[in-house]
C-alpha cells in the first residue's frame, strides 16, 4: 500500500505543478504579451470556472462509465498539453481565449479524476488522502518557485512549462493502478451528475445561508486569483510568483492544524474567521507597497492558509456533516458547482470590470497602470458585507466535537 501511496502522491505533485504553472501568472502574461485589458483577463479566468460547471458532465457521463480512470487522465492531459502550448503561440487575445477555453475543458475534469483514482486505491481514505493530497500543494509551490526565480512571470514560459509537465503527466498516468470506470453499466442521470439531490438540504435555513454565503464570497475571492500577480509585478515586487507560493506554504501549516481548530472554534467561527481573513488580505494589498509597506503584502499572502482552509475546507467538512451518506457526494458536487463554477465565473468578470475602471495609460510609452488601492477596496468591502450577512443569519445546530 505504501508503494501505491507514493505513486499517487507523485501524481498529485505533477497535477498541481501543472495547475500552478498557469493559474498564478496567467493575468501577467496576458497583460504584458497580448496586451489584454482587465475585462479580457477576467474573461480568461472565467474559463476555468465555466469548465468547472461543464466538467461534471465529462466525468459523470463519460469518464465514470466508459473509460478506465488512468487512461482518461492520460488522454485529457495529452490533448491539454497540445492546446496549452498552442495557446502560447497566439498573437491576439481572441485566438488565445478560444484555445484556452478548450484547454480548461480538458484540464478541469482531471482535478476530480485524480481524486477519484486516489480514493479508489486507498483502504483508509480519511487517514491516507491528506498525506497524498499535500504533495499537490507542494507541486503548486515548486512551480511558482521556479517561475519566480527565473523572473518569467510576464512570459509564455510558465504556460509552456505546464505543457511539458502535461506530457509527462500523460505518460505517468499510464503507469498508475488500473482503475475501471466506477459507474459502468449504471443508468445515467443528469440529476446525479449535477448533484441536484442535495437541493433537499436547502430546506434547512442555515444550510441555505451557507450556500448563499459561499456563492457570494467566491465573487470577491476571484480578484485575488486573477490579479494578485499582475498587481505585484506592476508595483515592482521582484520574483512575485515565488513570493506568492508563501501562501501555499501557510496553507499546509493550517491544514495540519485544522482538527485542533475545529474542536475549539466550531464550524461557524472558522467560516467567519476565513471570511474576515479575505477582508484583511485585501485591505493589506490596498495599502501595502513594494517599499516600507512590503510587510503588508507578505502578510496578505501568508493569510492564504486561513483564507482557504478556514473557508473552503471547513465548508467541505460542514457539508459532509449535514448531508446523509446517500447524498454526500451529490452535496459536495453541488457546492463545487455553486462556488468554483457560478461564483468564480461572476467574480472573474466583475474583477476585470473593476480593474479596467481604475486603469489609465501613462504618458511615457502608453503603459497601462492602475489605482490598486481603489481596486482592492472593492473585494474588501464585498467580503465584509458577506461576513456580516453570514454572521447574522448562519445558525447551525450544535454538534458534539469529535476528538
Amino acid at each position: 500500500m505504501s508503494a501505491i501511496r507514493t505513486r499517487l502522491s507523485a501524481m498529485m505533485f505533477i497535477q498541481y505543478f501543472i495547475y500552478g504553472s498557469w493559474l498564478v501568472t496567467l493575468g501577467t502574461f496576458l497583460g504584458n504579451v497580448l496586451h489584454a485589458n482587465g475585462k479580457e483577463v477576467g474573461l480568461a479566468y472565467m474559463m476555468p470556472a465555466i469548465a468547472a460547471i461543464i466538467s461534471p458532465f465529462i466525468v459523470g457521463m463519460i469518464a465514470d462509465r466508459f473509460f478506465a480512470t488512468e487512461r482518461m487522465l492520460a488522454a485529457l492531459h495529452l490533448v491539454g498539453a497540445a492546446l496549452l502550448y498552442f495557446a502560447t503561440t497566439q498573437t491576439t487575445f481572441s485566438r488565445f481565449a478560444f484555445i484556452f477555453l478548450a484547454y480548461t475543458l480538458c484540464f478541469m475534469p482531471t482535478l476530480a479524476l485524480t481524486n477519484s483514482i486516489s480514493f479508489a486505491n486507498m483502504r483508509e481514505s480519511g487517514r491516507e488522502f491528506p498525506r497524498i493530497r499535500v504533495l499537490g500543494t507542494i507541486g503548486f509551490i515548486a512551480v511558482q518557485q521556479i517561475i519566480g526565480r527565473l523572473g518569467a512571470d510576464a512570459t509564455a514560459m510558465p504556460l509552456r512549462l505546464g505543457a511539458v509537465a502535461s506530457v509527462l503527466m500523460a505518460v505517468y498516468c499510464l503507469t498508475l493502478p488500473h482503475t475501471p470506470p466506477s459507474a459502468a453499466g449504471k443508468a445515467l442521470s443528469v440529476r446525479d451528475v449535477l448533484g441536484l439531490d442535495a437541493l433537499k438540504l436547502l430546506k434547512d435555513r442555515s444550510f441555505a445561508v451557507f450556500v448563499l454565503g459561499s456563492f457570494l464570497l467566491c465573487i470577491p475571492l476571484q480578484f485575488y486569483y486573477a490579479f494578485t500577480n499582475p498587481f505585484l509585478n506592476e508595483i515592482g515586487v521582484a520574483g512575485a510568483a515565488a513570493k506568492m507560493s508563501l501562501g501555499q506554504m501557510s496553507e499546509i501549516g493550517f491544514m495540519l492544524l485544522m482538527p485542533w481548530f475545529l474542536i475549539r472554534l466550531g464550524v461557524k467561527r472558522m467560516l467567519l474567521i476565513g471570511m474576515a481573513a479575505w477582508t484583511a488580505r485585501y485591505l493589506l494589498f490596498a495599502y501595502g507597497n513594494a517599499g516600507p509597506g512590503m510587510w503588508m503584502l507578505y502578510l496578505g499572502i501568508l493569510l492564504h492558509g486561513v483564507c482557504y482552509d478556514f473557508f473552503f475546507v471547513t465548508g467541505q467538512i460542514y457539508v459532509d456533516q449535514k448531508a446523509d451518506v446517500r447524498i454526500r457526494a451529490a452535496a459536495q458536487g453541488f457546492i463545487a458547482l455553486v462556488t468554483l463554477g457560478a461564483g468564480q465565473a461572476i467574480g472573474s468578470w466583475l474583477s476585470g470590470v473593476v480593474v479596467d475602471a481604475n486603469s489609465h495609460a501613462a504618458v511615457a510609452g502608453g503603459v497601462v497602470t492602475h489605482d490598486w488601492t481603489a481596486i482592492w477596496l472593492v473585494p474588501a468591502i464585498g467580503a465584509i458585507g458577506v461576513l456580516l450577512i453570514f454572521a447574522a443569519l448562519f445558525k447551525p445546530k450544535p454538534r458534539a466535537p469529535v476528538a
